[in-house]
């Protein structure tokens, strides 16, 4: 038992500043929030403010048109991961469950489209933007957010769908259910958490998304997304550190806490559908 202790101490130290590294950007973070002013300005820097002010959170929300930014951040993320959701299920049935002409090329399709580097493809969705007319379009950015999120969301429910037992939709069927009538009663139950790992991490990435926005929305400050807000607090010459860091908190909020809530399944989902299929 001692030695199987004194071999954990490693990993245990290196778990442990592993943690410290991850968190203390985000504390500095909160920290820089509820800072008054000339504490955030002193040479020194400290780590345990002298006195907390919120002055930062309200400079911040007091911002004009901010409820609309999350608005705006709403309906693009749950607007293109939803939509991703609902193709990525058939498409993942499809692949794991039934053979038809093309089905390999298929999967090597998904797969080149998910190792894509996004920002690559900026200047041709910008030109299609363009010529279509969606510039400062919020559709655009959905569709946009909806073929980031389709890949992975494909590969992920398809891992899920290949850990599912045939024999369960041939016994719904044997009594009686229609190909899709077992899939809705009995497998996508059981997909329940690859969706809410899939869904989860596809809203973090669309909620996060700052490089599309900035440039698809460049012109018409009432369609800005939550980060495009963000870069507002910066003009250029100088930064109120205290409510870009604040806004930057309120910013975070929704994703920690929904991530708090659901870890469990999350973290269990996303394993099952890495490591199935």
């Amino acid at each position: 038992m001692k030695a199987k202790t004194l071999k954990r101490i490693p990993l245990n130290i290196a778990a442990l500043v592993t943690f410290v590294v991850m968190i203390f950007p985000v504390y500095w973070m909160v920290l820089t929030a509820i800072k008054p002013a000339k504490d955030i300005g002193a040479e020194t820097p400290k780590f345990i403010p002298s006195s907390v002010t919120f002055q930062n959170f309200k400079t911040a929300t007091d911002v004009d048109g901010f409820w609309d930014f999350w608005r705006n951040s709403l309906m693009v993320a749950v607007g293109g991961v939803g939509l991703a959701l609902i193709i990525a299920c058939f498409s993942a049935f499809a692949v794991a469950r039934m053979q038809w002409k093309g089905r390999a090329p298929f999967i090597l399709m998904v797969f080149i489209a998910q190792m894509a580097p996004w920002e690559a493809l900026m200047i041709p969705m910008f030109l299609i933007a363009r010529d279509q007319d969606l510039l400062n379009s919020l559709p655009m950015l959905t569709a946009i957010y909806f073929v980031m999120t389709l890949p992975f969301a494909i590969v992920t429910l398809r891992g899920f769908l290949a850990g599912i037992p045939v024999e369960l939709e041939e016994a719904a069927r044997v009594d009686g259910c229609t190909r899709f009538g077992a899939f809705r009663k009995v497998v996508f139950p059981l997909l329940a958490p690859g969706l809410l790992s899939t869904s989860l991490f596809g809203f973090i990435t669309a909620w996060n998304e700052f490089a599309f926005a900035n440039v698809l929305l460049f012109s018409d400050p009432k369609q800005d997304t939550l980060p495009v807000w963000l870069n507002e607090f910066s003009n250029g010459l100088t930064v109120d550190w205290g409510a870009t860091m604040a806004a930057a908190t309120v910013f975070m909020l929704p994703v920690l806490l929904i991530f708090m809530v659901l870890q469990g399944k999350v973290t269990g989902g996303l394993t099952s559908g890495a490591v199935k299929g």
